[in-house]
Order: structure tokens, then sequence, then C-alpha cells
């Protein structure tokens, strides 16, 4: 009997065959600015003889189109730039180099969108958004920083925990199920300054995609989505520099060539300087407080032909914290944590046909704590390392099919915990919890196919495994979780756990005629890693684990249904998605867990099933002088587990019913713009107790009164909801006029955060009330009204 895997592999196999019989030549060639050299990304070109046949530049700014032979008129566009239309005549397979000019018009740069193209509607991607850094630019945001993160969370489906939390939740899912690839290295934890910044300097990202449904075989290891923030180029041909001056925060980024017109430089770094700014006005009891964050970006790009090109991208980012209570001279905690990575990514042009991409990465995500009462100091770090390689090719047969083929690997390395304690500035005890070691990969094909003129598939297998390896001592534990006295040490490289599964993708796009489509999608996806958190808001203190014999991978299947419409020649784009997505092994802390440096913290954890599902509807209007868009959501995130709440389904902490978000940017005059943003979303829910007593555990002997202890009484998980979020930010931007060939150029940016001054609950905790002992629930309130003034600089 033929297994599942080889009956797929003899499907993939007969259908590469078939497209393999093309013989239509192919356009091949780049998409570079006239002026700096650097790629442009997504850039468009379309056949104007063929208004459904057209392509797009990928990272590198390369495109591939099949056309049939004869002469052909092409236009290429790209926001900002002018448009080119190209007279070619197409025999046999042809290389062109096209150099688009920045547009002289600066109202353009209000644009929120990659063209006036239908590329929403003929292309099969669903469940995507895409936004360049002219857009993040544009938009009010916190003490004006433009954050990639926070700007994302406009976009219907996607959304944030609330203020002070940088974690994204995609249709239902936890912050651990995002994978967030920055030039493709791997970032744990985006969060500057406990969450009000992201870790993406706004001046590096040149765009930022988020694939939410309908995800294609070359991505796994998350449930939820993809979010792919991609960096620009230095310039190749002049030197350059830039930066901003904030309230609170600075950043300089400089860039240029490094062998003209061949290989260039991109250097940035940013601070902040509120402990600086406020330490003069702060009392002496207060001066040694700590709140800060810096960065530094590198990216080194080398065209080493016309057909090789190789990137090196570098990150560093360190994070403090430390607060010293003015009535406690004795005591002080403090918290810092950081990412560093470093990627090389090597692209070919093999040939007309086919194409090549290798990446090698490393990552390295640490945290620590620090705890200082009298003359003891108490530390605790932990930390996770990975080396990822990965490998994919292009083939274009013809001008209907496109193949994808590639192979990934990843190494991690879990660090739990390493704990010290000193008395008296003496070493006195050290623990550390064991390591842990996992191999990752997985193998994909895909198959973007067209049938006729109205038909698109795109058809995709992944394989993936996570193998968890010693040296490790594992602890047994008996059938009903109780640990035993027995540890099997298994030795490096020695096989501990092992997972793999099939990973299919399947979309499907009609095209009803050029303003409209219907699409569809089935994704599989696995996660091998966990985020174990106690709370609701996403801590740098979080703990990632990998799976092993007592944790099972993650898994979830979702199905998603869309419409799109285009209006008046592409100016309005329209869209709804319904999808359903169940998963299984669903991590949560069982009751009663304990949490600090616990050398068995996987014994803590219960495993279940989780359920999402929503509609979601989006419109914009893409050009003129008034731009913007309008998202709704609405949603439901439940889960499940035996151990919780008496085994009966419970809405998950983000659970958020209505969620809607508008944006808006007006174009005042050449000097001026305007920008606004609204958003609402249902509150989060969260479990209170419902009663509590107070319980007479002894008698103090010092005064003969008797002692309590205030226990609380609970019922059901997550049946309280806090009160709706809301807020409006606006934002002018002001760009003095100037020489044109003028070498210094500045503007400044104006914003008002929660413009209205909306309390929006940060959490809520109960407090009693000394005199009459009644309880009550209090909120705690994160950012009232924030005005913030930006100016910016380039030379």
């Amino acid at each position: 009997m033929i297994s599942l895997k080889s009956g797929l592999l003899f499907l993939f196999s007969l259908l590469f065959a078939w497209t393999a019989n093309g013989q239509d030549p192919t356009l091949q060639g780049k998409i570079l600015d006239s002026l700096s050299g650097e790629a442009l990304i997504g850039a468009t070109v379309l056949d104007l003889n063929n208004p459904s046949l057209g392509s797009s530049s990928d990272v590198n700014g390369r495109f591939s189109l099949k056309l049939s032979k004869g002469q052909h008129s092409l236009r290429f566009s790209y926001v900002g730039y002018t448009d080119k239309v190209i007279k070619l005549t197409i025999q046999h397979d042809t290389l062109i180099v096209v150099k688009l000019s920045p547009s002289k018009i600066i109202s353009e740069e209000v644009i929120i969108s990659d063209s006036r193209s239908n590329d929403n509607v003929l292309k099969n991607e669903m469940s995507r958004v895409s936004l360049d850094a002219q857009t993040m630019r544009k938009l009010p945001v916190l003490f004006g920083e433009t954050d990639v993160l926070k700007t994302i969370t406009l976009m219907p489906g996607i959304k944030s925990g609330g203020e002070g939390n940088t974690g994204i939740y995609v249709r239902g899912g936890g912050p651990d199920q995002n994978l967030v690839l920055f030039d493709n290295g791997v970032v744990y934890n985006a969060a500057h300054l406990l969450g009000f910044f992201s870790v993406f300097n706004g001046d590096v990202v040149e765009d930022v995609e988020v694939i939410k449904g309908g995800m294609p075989a070359e991505y796994g290891g998350r449930l939820s989505s993809i979010i792919k923030v991609k960096t620009r180029d230095g310039d190749f041909n002049k030197y350059k520099n830039s930066g901003g001056v904030g309230l609170i925060s600075s950043r300089f980024a400089t860039e240029g060539p490094i062998q003209k017109g061949k290989s260039s430089f991109l250097v940035t770094g940013r601070r902040t300087y509120v402990d600086v700014v406020a330490r003069p006005f702060l009392p002496d009891s207060l001066k040694g407080n700590q709140l800060y964050f810096y960065d530094l970006n590198g990216k080194f790009s080398f065209l080493l032909s016309e057909k090789d090109k190789l990137t090196i991208t570098a990150y560093f980012g360190r994070d403090a914290f430390r607060y010293v209570p003015p009535d406690r001279g004795d005591f002080n905690f403090g918290v810092n944590w950081g990412n560093a990575l470093a990627t090389a990514v090597y692209t070919r042009q093999v040939n007309s046909k086919l194409s090549y991409e290798a990446s090698l990465g490393y990552n390295d995500f640490t945290l620590g704590s620090e705890v200082n009462f009298d003359n003891i100091i108490i530390r605790v770090s932990s930390g996770l390392k990975d080396w990822t390689l990965k490998n994919e090719w292009i083939y274009t047969p013809n001008k209907n099919s496109l193949w994808k083929f590639g192979a990934q690997y990843i190494y991690h390395t879990f660090e739990p915990g390493i704990l010290n304690a000193e008395l008296d500035g003496e070493n006195d005890v050290q623990s550390r919890i064991n390591n842990q070691f996992a191999h990752e990969g997985a193998g994909y094909v895909s198959l973007e196919q067209k049938f006729g003129t109205r038909w698109q598939m795109n058809a995709g297998l992944r394989y993936s495994f996570f193998n968890q390896v010693g040296p490790y001592d594992q602890v047994i534990y008996e059938s009903n979780g109780v640990r035993t006295d027995q540890i099997i040490q298994y030795k490096t490289g020695e096989s501990i756990a092992f997972w793999d599964g099939l990973e299919p993708r399947l979309a499907f796009n009609f095209l009803i005629n050029s303003e409209q489509s219907l699409k569809a999608s089935y994704t599989r996806t696995f996660q091998y890693l966990h985020l174990a958190t106690s709370s609701a808001a996403t801590l740098p203190s979080d703990l990632w684990i990998p799976s092993s014999a007592r944790v099972a991978p993650q898994i979830a299947d979702q199905v998603a249904l869309g419409y799109f419409r285009n209006f008046k020649d592409n100016l309005y784009e329209a869209s709804a998605e319904v999808y359903y997505k169940p998963m299984q092994n669903q991590i949560e802390f069982r009751p009663g867990a304990n949490l600090f440096f616990n050398q068995n913290l996987e014994a803590e954890i219960i495993s279940g099933q989780g359920l999402s599902y929503g509609v979601e509807l989006f419109f914009k209007k893409r050009q003129g002088k008034t731009t913007g868009w309008i998202g709704y959501t609405w949603s439901v995130s439940e889960r499940r587990f035996d151990g919780l709440n008496n085994g009966e389904w419970f809405y998950y902490r983000y659970d958020r019913r209505h969620d809607i978000s508008f944006v808006l940017t007006q174009e005042l005059s050449d000097k001026w713009d305007f920008n606004f943003v609204f958003v609402y979303g249902t509150g989060n829910i969260i479990t209170l107790p419902v009663g509590r007593f107070a319980y007479n555990f002894g008698i103090d002997l010092s005064n003969q009164n008797p002692s309590f202890s205030i226990l609380d009484l609970y019922t059901n998980a997550n049946t309280y909801r806090m009160p709706a979020y809301h807020r409006a930010d606006v934002s002018f931007n002001y760009t003095p006029s100037g020489k044109e060939n003028k070498r210094f150029k500045s503007s400044w940016n104006f914003s008002i955060y929660n413009i209205y001054n909306r309390k929006n609950p940060y959490f809520i905790y109960l407090d009693a009330d000394r005199q009459t002992q009644r309880v009550s629930a209090k909120m705690v309130y994160l950012f009232p009204i924030l005005p913030s003034v930006t100016w910016n600089f380039k030379f």
C-alpha cells in the first residue's frame, strides 16, 4: 500500500513534469533606484497588451516574467517613483536592468499602496498585510518613533495586547505563535523599554509583510503568522547621513558606497535618555532609578556580479530597568534583556528560469534580573541561542508555473537559568538549570500554477521535524504526573524525544474579472517551541522551552475564504475574509505551579485545545490628497484544558470580540500633512475572585493578637472583561521648502498620543479598605495624553 508521503511526492513529480513543457521565452531583470542603485522591492511589471500578465520584484529587486514571442509594452512602477514604459521585441530569453527615478512631487509620499495595480485581486495570496516605510512613517506614534509592530496592529486580524505590551496576537493565537524575521534572522522578543518601543529602527526598515493565513510551504515553525521585516540597502553611489532628535530618544544613520556601484554600508544607532533628562528633576532618593535602551544596526551589501549578491546584516540591542524605592535604601531590583543577531544572505540568478538563495544566521536572546536586599544580591539569567541555515531554489519553467524547493535547519540551545547569590560581596551560592539542546529542520516543495485566465493554485507540502538531544538529565514521572526518583542521563547528541509531521498547504484564486476575485486556503502548521508565561503581559521574564517527551508540539489547521474587490481603476480596494482555526497541544501552567527557578518546569505544564474563528473586513483608498483605510474584525478565541475550569471551554485571555481601526492621511499643502488614527477594541478578558475570606492560622505571641491569611475564592476562568480599549492619535508633519539640490534637509513631526486622554486599563488588582474591610477592584492606567516633537534631518 502506498503511504501518504509517497503518494504526495509522486503527485508533485507528475505536476513538475507537466509544468516543465512550456517553451515561452523569459524576460528577467532587476529594478533599481536610479540615484542610489538600491533594489526596489515589490515594484510591479505589467504587460500593457495583456493586463492579466504581470510580476513584481523580489527582495533583491529581481523579477521574472514569461512572455509570448513578439512585441510587448511593459510598464514598471513603484510607490514614490515615476512610471516607466519600455517596448521590447521578445524572441528568446532576455535580461534587462530597469532604473526608476524618484518622483519630484513631495505629496506622492503619502500614498498607502505599492502601486495602483490590481495585484490584490490577481495574485493568489490572501490573508496578507504589506506596509512600506513611507506609510509607517506618516502615522502618529508614541514619542515620535516609527513602530513597525504597533503599525501592523492597525490591520484586521492583528491585535496588540494593550498598553505597554508588544505581544502580537494574530487570529486568536498567542504571542509565541508569530515568527518574527529580521532579514531572515529570528527575533524572540521584539520589545524595548517594557513594550513602549519595538526593536526595529524605522530608519532601516524598507517594508514589512505579515502572513496570517494561506502560509506558503517555505514558512513554518509558528501557528499564527510570519512577520517579515526587510531592511534597505545602503546607497551604492553617494554618502548620506540622517537622524532624528525627540523628547526622550535620538537616532542617527550613515550610509554610502564601499566601492561605488558595487557595494554599500548602512549603520544606525538609537538610544533613549529619559533617565538622563529626568535625573536633575528627581529627588536624591530616586536618582538611582534606570530605564533606557539602545540598539545598533549594520548592513553591508555586495553586488558580486550581475547575477550574484551578498548581504550581511547585524543587530545588537540592550534594555535596562532598575527601581530603587524612595523609602528602602537597602533594597532595589532590576531587569535587563536584549537581542543580538547576524545573518548572511547570498542570492544567485543561475539562468533565466532558475534562481537560488542561501542564508546563514545566528541569534542570541538573553535576559536577567537582579535583587539587592541588605548585603544579599541575587542574580538570575536565562537565554536562547540559535544557528540557522536555509537554502531555496526557485524554478520558472513557463509563464504559468513557478516551483519552489528548499530546506531549513536550526540548532537550538535553551538556557533556562543560572542563579547566583552573593553575601557581603562573596559568591556563596550558584545553581544552574540544565541547558537543553535540539535540532529542528524542514524540507518543502510548492507550485504556483495558473489554469487558463481565471484559476490559480498554490499547492505546497512541508515536512518538519524536531529532535531534542543530550546532554540532559531526564526526570521520570508516573502516569499521574507524580515525580519519581529515577533519572535518565543522556549523552551529548543522544536522542531524547523526536517529533515530526507533514504540513500540507493549498490555496486557490478564482478571478471573476479584473476587479474582483474569490480566494480560499488551507494551512497546517507545526510549532515545536513554546513560550512559558504566567502573566497576561509579554514580559522579558517569559521563558522559551522546547517540545519534549512531556510537551508535544503545537498543531493548527486553518481554513480561510475571502472576497477581494477593487473600484474606480483600482483607486479603492476592499476585502472580506472569514477563517476557522482549531489548535492542538496549547500549553498553560497548572494551578499553584512553582515557576521560580524550577528545575523541572515542564512538570508544571498542562496541554489542551484551542479554537479561533472570525470575520475580517477592510477598505482602503490608495491615492490622492486623502488616503487611508478602515478595518474591522469580529473574532472568538477559546481554550480548553483538563486541569482548568473543570475541563470546560473558556475564552482566551486575548479574546476580543470587536476590533476597529481607522487611519487617515490628509495632504494639507506642499509643506504640511495631517494624520489621524482611531482604534477600538473589546476589553481583554481576565479572571477575578468572586470572594475572599480571612483564615486564622495562629497567635502572635508578642501581642496575643490573632493573625490571619487572606484567601481568594475563584469559580470559572476568564469570566470578567475589562473596559473597552479605545484612543485617538493625531500628528502633523512639516517639511520646510527649499532648493531641490539643497544638501541639508529637515522636517518636523508633532504628535499627540491618546488625544482625548482615555484611561485605558493596564491591569486590575483587588484592594481592601482598612476601615470598612470592603474589597474593590482598582485599575492601573499607563498612558495619558502624550504630546511629542521630533526633528528629523538628512544631509
